[in-house]
């Protein structure tokens, strides 16, 4: 198993050297999909050996496919990477290890997150999975502006497609200061937003509280969604921090667990209202016309 490595990239010179270490043992050829960085990404690729293509970002869905469908990849399997991830050696085995026709169409790599310099172990998002190696022509990212993941559309030989889990895990290094977290999470709160306004149903994952562990997850999601503004975030602290012994990570666990379940969740429903009651407000002031200091109705 030798696959084509392809990495989003912007600005991301501080983590990139150390993905495309590990992503070098297992890959036959490097792709890096750069945003226009400002930094030294685009020297660190090249000194790996990468090919680095520019393309402009819309969002995490829309740059993924575009290099499905853009780019010159040859190889039988390709497997996807941010910036930030780095693939331990086990998991560097795993994927070796794989023969040339393996047994799926697809397989899910665990990842854990490292905040503050820690991995968070705890919280029941250690690891979360995502299927991120798979057969190429088969797999396609959900056209989200967040959360989004990889689906199989069909087997090789046309049947339904079929996944697997590799051991190992990746670390989602997120090295960047809480200032810069907090901005992205805005942005991602946005598109959160978007998501939850346009409902869309089109190459979406399919929630299965049975199926996959991102069909899981995608499950209780929609769960929650359903629960009432500005209680749900609370709740979702309580349950990842208390419920699941998100506290045993330490104080870096407490900032991460405080601004992931609690704030960022917050800041979507804020939006979530703000969106909802902006024509209600606009309307009243539209309605009226002040002539000579006077309030009076529009007829």
């Amino acid at each position: 198993m030798r696959p084509t490595v392809i990495v989003l990239t912007f600005n991301s010179e501080e983590t990139l050297a150390a993905t495309l270490t590990q992503a070098g043992k297992v890959a036959d050829a490097i792709f890096v999909v750069d945003s226009f960085s400002t930094d030294g990404t685009v020297a660190v690729a090249e000194r790996f050996g990468a090919q680095v293509v520019t393309h402009a970002f819309e969002h995490y869905g829309a740059q993924r496919n575009w290099a499905i469908d853009n780019l010159p990849i040859r190889n039988a399997w390709q497997l996807h990477l941010d910036a930030d991830e780095v693939m331990d050696d086990a998991l560097v085995s795993s994927i070796l290890a794989l023969p040339d026709e393996p047994e799926h169409d697809g397989y899910f790599l665990p990842r854990y997150v490292r905040f503050l310099g820690r991995v968070m172990r705890h919280g029941a998002m250690s690891p979360t999975w995502h299927l991120r190696l798979f057969r190429s022509g088969v797999g396609r990212c959900e056209d989200r502006r967040y959360d989004q993941h990889f689906l199989l559309l069909s087997g090789a030989d046309g049947t339904d497609a079929t996944s697997g889990q590799l051991r190992g895990v990746m670390i989602d290094d997120m090295a960047m200061s809480i200032s810069e977290w907090t901005a992205r999470h805005n942005r991602w709160a946005d598109g959160e937003v978007e998501e939850l306004f346009a409902a869309q149903e089109v190459n979406r994952l399919k929630p299965d509280f049975f199926g996959t562990k991102a069909q899981r997850k995608r499950f209780l999601r929609e769960r929650y969604n359903r629960m009432p503004l500005f209680v749900r975030p609370f709740l979702f602290f309580v349950y990842r921090y208390f419920v699941r012994l998100g506290f045993l990570d330490g104080r870096e666990g407490f900032i991460y667990w405080t601004l992931q379940t609690f704030w960022f969740r917050f800041l979507i429903d804020a939006k979530i209202w703000e969106r909802r009651n902006r024509e209600r407000i606009r309307r009243p002031i539209d309605a009226r016309l002040v002539v000579g200091g006077k309030t009076v109705e529009k007829k």
